[in-house]
């Protein structure tokens, strides 16, 4: 099944508000992306432990992000392909490009890590314009799954089961990279969004779960969004 990606985009443009499994999760990855290639091209390679700390940051986000491939292959691809065999196929071609691409990053952060002097900078400058084109190509491809993906999801499921879908999801999720999420999802949703998600989250998971999420994120909040939030939740 051959789909077409501007077809099935003017499909969602026009569908009523839907649930979205794509949106909020899209936010975090842009942003975490956009922030850590800022942060290698301004990066000074003669500033050894800046260096690593950066390096670090890379592999922080090439993991978070093989995580999310895995977590979209395991639930949101396998029920695109349980309703509408074949509809996944072009993205999933691109998920195998993403393994590829991340495993050749991961190798320019381990050169980098073991360069010096000159050596040093000119891997420092190829790690930013590798990780640039990672990054376009992402942002490519969260375009085509928010648009031909849920075009697709929209077609074949009700919110009711998307709910449940995506909540099966997020309770596979570990902690630890629980936490990775909150800190790039929470702060980057409009005020409306991130009201509705803390609320969700409090209604659902234990106490010391939802104020977790609140200290990893509320920090990264501006003055005014966190009184924006605090209102819509009653939060101290």
């Amino acid at each position: 099944m051959k789909i077409d990606a501007r077809e099935l985009g003017q499909v969602a443009a026009v569908q009523p508000p839907r649930f979205d499994m794509y949106g909020a999760i899209h936010k975090a990855i842009r942003a975490f992306m956009a922030d850590t290639l800022v942060a290698v091209g301004r990066m000074d390679a003669d500033d050894a432990p800046e260096t690593a700390r950066t390096a670090d940051r890379v592999m922080q986000l090439l993991d978070f992000c093989s995580s999310h491939l895995a977590h979209e292959n395991g639930f949101v691809h396998a029920a695109i392909e349980a309703r509408a065999p074949g509809a996944s196929a072009a993205i999933a071609h691109d998920h195998e490009e993403h393994v590829h691409e991340i495993g050749q990053l991961a190798a320019a952060v381990a050169a980098l890590g073991g360069a010096q002097g000159p050596q040093r900078h000119a891997l420092a400058q190829a790690l930013y314009r590798q990780l640039a084109q990672f990054v376009a190509a992402n942002f490519q491809h969260m375009q085509v799954e928010e648009t031909a993906h849920n075009a697709v999801l929209w077609t074949h499921y009700t919110d009711e089961e998307l709910v449940r879908i995506h909540d099966a999801l997020v309770a596979s999720i570990p902690p630890e990279e629980m936490m990775v999420t909150a800190r790039w999802l929470v702060p980057f949703l409009a005020p409306a969004e991130r009201a509705g998600l803390l609320a969700d989250i409090r209604a659902k998971a234990p106490a010391p779960a939802f104020e977790a999420l609140l200290a990893v994120s509320r920090p990264h909040l501006t003055q005014a969004e966190d009184t924006k939030l605090a209102r819509a939740l009653s939060l101290p």
